[in-house]
């Protein structure tokens, strides 16, 4: 008859599978419960997996600083007495060059020729065409370029009656006045043309002979427009020789000769 053993030192291997799994499964329960576990306080889902690696804690290393040409000028930097940039322009100053104008007007395009110069104009008076008036004449001054090139004429001629044609006449009475009538406009003279400014001769028998000083004068002193030098128009008139009483007016240039009924 076969020895008999005791039951239990025989167990079956299912039985020790499951207990194995058992075992396995309590521990599974305490990791999830143990304080050290990833998973948040309170459940929930677990954070979501981005894709990029985490960012590091602690600052980068720091970038080295650019190697800079011995002499050159760092980024940024300014050179001692250079204007900085973005410099804000001072209020009033205009951003283009200021040109300032000649002392007449363009008539017209191009450049501004040159004042007629008394050695290139032909002066004279034209009592054909004088216009007589209460107590005064007006007597056309007519300016003639007798150059090969185009001259200016701007404002008012100088006028006075003198002793003699030449430098060594003397004035007589007073200079002729200017009269604001009438605006200044620049004439440009072509070689040939003409130009004119009407003078106002008063009647010297209108100032009592004690005041006026009669005397008669057989020449006129005439400097044009913006010019030094002096021509002489032969013309007898009844002057005054005192400068108290006034008798010459002149008025500004004009394109053309001087002619009855067209004033200035």
């Amino acid at each position: 008859m076969p020895k008999s053993f005791p039951r239990s030192s025989f167990a079956s291997p299912r039985a020790a599978l499951l207990a194995g799994a058992a075992v396995a499964a309590s521990l599974v329960l305490v990791a999830c419960g143990s304080p050290g576990s990833s998973q948040p306080a309170g459940g929930g889902d677990p954070p979501a997996v981005t894709g990029q690696p985490a960012v590091p804690t602690s600052a980068p290393a720091a970038t080295p600083p650019r190697a800079t040409t011995p002499g050159a000028t760092p980024p940024g930097a300014t050179t001692p007495g250079a204007t900085p940039p973005n410099t804000t322009k001072p209020a009033g100053v205009p951003s283009k060059p200021v040109t300032v104008p000649s002392s007449a007007p363009a008539s017209g395009g191009g450049a501004v020729p040159a004042a007629c110069r008394s050695g290139s104009l032909a002066m004279t008076i034209d009592p054909s065409q004088a216009n007589g008036a209460a107590g005064s004449t007006y007597y056309p001054l007519n300016f003639t370029n007798r150059s090969t090139k185009t001259c200016e004429m701007y404002g008012y001629p100088g006028v006075s009656f003198v002793t003699a044609g030449s430098g060594s006449g003397k004035q007589i009475g007073a200079a002729a006045q200017r009269s604001t009538a009438f605006t200044k406009l620049a004439v440009r003279l072509g070689p040939g043309s003409s130009a004119h400014a009407w003078l106002k001769v008063t009647v010297a028998a209108n100032y009592p002979a004690s005041a006026c000083d009669p005397v008669t004068a057989d020449w006129l002193k005439v400097y044009p427009p913006e010019e030094t030098d002096a021509g002489y128009v032969s013309q007898r008139f009844s002057a005054c020789g005192s400068a108290s009483a006034p008798l010459l007016t002149i008025l500004p240039v004009r394109a053309g000769k001087g002619a009855v009924g067209v004033t200035p």
